[in-house]
């Protein structure tokens, strides 16, 4: 039996809920336009319901097997940025050095090792990537190959093991009646569900496009009523599944809702560059991993660095 802590344990039932009311809208919808192709949205319901499924199972299986998880999501996203970014051949060799940067920066997460954990991709592998490229000898492409490595590494990995150092935070900085799972739980619902309001405000009050030529979708509206609603969440969810204050969770949830859509927006730039509509098809209904995690990738690493400021890690 697990001793799972009663915020958290309610938080999990609380999405399920609204998965279940979900799916019973979806249903009604079909049977109502049955004409209608509705796949895509059956798709996506179903995606939420496993990815929802499993998120809270490696949840209250401990902070080891979360950060485990986590570790897999960076080296699928970052597997699916190299299958989609041009390299030359010469480059799989820096890959290979890429995906071994994985383990070695979520096991400083693990054992909290903040200064290693801070600087080993931002430094060491941003010193370390060039030289290895400089002894394979192939200078065409040189700048484009490294900048392109680096830069994934900051995305997919960097930005993204901010989680599994949350996961691992003493438990001081943790809510007693929610866990460290918790404060994920806090991160993951604020920032997905920015992402769902600020679609419904934009097909109920978008007009005026933010950046047209970069995500057409993206409207003031949108992005509006994303951030009212998110940061009205995170007030009430923050010292429920938090340390922090309902003030500090409004500040959060700002942020969040902020970081969120710039992370969006950024990947729909690469994916425009790369003039292609999904990072992969991973994920029935949301297309591949970069696509349906592009809001934490920036979320995450600001909202860690806010939550060390106010509570003085």
């Amino acid at each position: 039996m697990f001793n799972i802590p009663s915020h958290a344990f309610t938080m999990g039932l609380s999405l399920f809920a609204i998965l279940i009311a979900a799916s019973l809208i979806v249903f009604y919808k079909v049977k109502q336009n049955p004409q209608k192709d509705y796949q895509e949205l059956m798709l996506r319901t179903r995606s939420w319901w496993w990815m929802i499924a499993i998120i809270l199972g490696v949840l209250f299986f401990g902070a080891n097997t979360t950060t485990i998880l986590f570790a897999f999501i960076s080296f699928l996203a970052l597997k699916e940025f190299y299958s989609i970014t041009p390299l030359r051949a010469v480059d799989r060799r820096l890959v290979f050095w890429a995906y071994l940067a994985i383990p070695l920066q979520y096991y400083f997460a693990s054992i909290q090792w903040f200064g290693m954990f801070i600087i080993f991709i931002p430094v060491y592998m941003f010193l370390f990537l060039p030289f290895r490229a400089v002894l394979i000898g192939e200078t065409q492409g040189f700048i484009r190959a490294n900048s392109t490595i680096q830069w994934s590494l900051m995305l997919c990995v960097f930005g993204f093991s901010h989680i599994a150092y949350l996961a691992n935070l003493p438990a001081h900085l943790i809510n007693p009646n929610a866990g460290f799972s918790g404060l994920i739980l806090f991160l993951l619902f604020v920032t997905q569900f920015n992402d769902v309001s600020q679609y419904v405000s934009g097909k109920c009050f978008g007009k005026r496009k933010i950046i047209p030529k970069v995500s057409p979708n993206k409207t003031w509206g949108g992005f509006i009523g994303g951030f009212i609603v998110s940061t009205i969440i995170a007030a009430f969810l923050a010292p429920y599944l938090t340390i922090l204050t309902m003030f500090q969770g409004i500040l959060a949830g700002m942020l969040i809702a902020v970081s969120g859509f710039v992370g969006d927006v950024v990947l729909s730039s690469v994916k425009r560059d790369l003039r292609i509509k999904d990072s992969g098809t991973l994920i029935p209904g949301h297309g591949g991993i970069l696509d349906r995690v592009d809001s934490l990738m920036y979320a995450t690493p600001i909202f860690f660095h806010y939550f060390y400021y106010v509570t003085g890690v």
